[in-house]
């Protein structure tokens, strides 16, 4: 063998990475990000988080033992501007706080992000406090969740669940089936936008017809979490 000679880039030339900590179980969160950083020159590393088969508070809770070591398998040689938590029902049941800091007890991380997080902050930058939520899980699972947004100030009174909680079932709910729902909820007087929870349903397709019947602003999970991300990182917003 013969030795050959190298030399190394300084890390600050090379982009700034994003981190993603998606579900096992979570079949949607990949597919719909790589559309939603097409344009985006930021590499995209992935790690994955055991998660069980139904969303319940049990399965959420065992979540928290597992996020560290989850977060730990991200490159350690980069830091990251920004790393996001894919479950917006464990966000909720866990803490979108508590969450951060174990991410931060094992990355180097400048802000960590999760869909409950990123609804918040869409919310305040338009200006809008009433979600029509609607929500693929079980009513315990749904109670933390409305509880985490009205702590921040967002109310849920109007709200629909498909009160599923098998993970293969959300992830097959019909793109139709979803638009009928959304629709139904989100032309009540009481909403001022739509929120379509849970980062395992298929919404993408389905919420350019859900804004263009309704005439409001509709987000999703994978939508404010993609959104957030970009502009932690400086990228345009665009479309969500």
């Amino acid at each position: 063998m013969t030795a050959l000679p190298y030399t190394l880039d300084p890390s600050v030339d090379l982009v700034a990475p994003i981190g993603l900590i998606v579900l096992q179980a979570d079949e949607t969160l990949e597919v719909e990000f790589k559309q939603s950083f097409a344009d985006a020159p930021n590499p995209l590393y992935v790690t994955r988080i055991p998660s069980g088969a139904a969303v319940t508070p049990e399965t959420l809770g065992a979540m928290q033992t597992e996020l560290a070591d989850a977060a730990a398998l991200l490159p350690s040689a980069r830091h990251f501007p920004v790393i996001g938590y894919g479950c917006t029902s464990a966000s909720a049941h866990i803490g979108s706080a508590k969450v951060e800091a174990l991410v931060r007890s094992v990355v180097s991380v400048e802000t960590v992000t999760n869909p409950l997080r990123a609804a918040v902050f869409e919310a305040g930058r338009l200006g809008l406090n009433r979600f029509a939520l609607l929500s693929p899980y079980v009513e315990e699972v749904n109670t933390s969740l409305r509880d985490a947004f009205a702590r921040d100030g967002i109310s849920t009174e109007v709200f629909g669940s498909f009160n599923e909680a098998e993970e293969a079932n959300v992830v097959r709910i019909s793109t139709q089936s979803i638009v009928d729902a959304a629709v139904m909820l989100g032309q009540s007087n009481e909403a001022d936008a739509v929120f379509l929870s849970c980062t395992n349903l298929r919404t993408q397709a389905a919420i350019p017809e859900i804004r263009a019947r309704l005439g409001k602003p509709v987000f999703s999970s994978n939508s404010v979490l993609a959104s957030h991300i970009r502009h932690l990182v400086g990228l345009n917003d665009g479309q969500i």
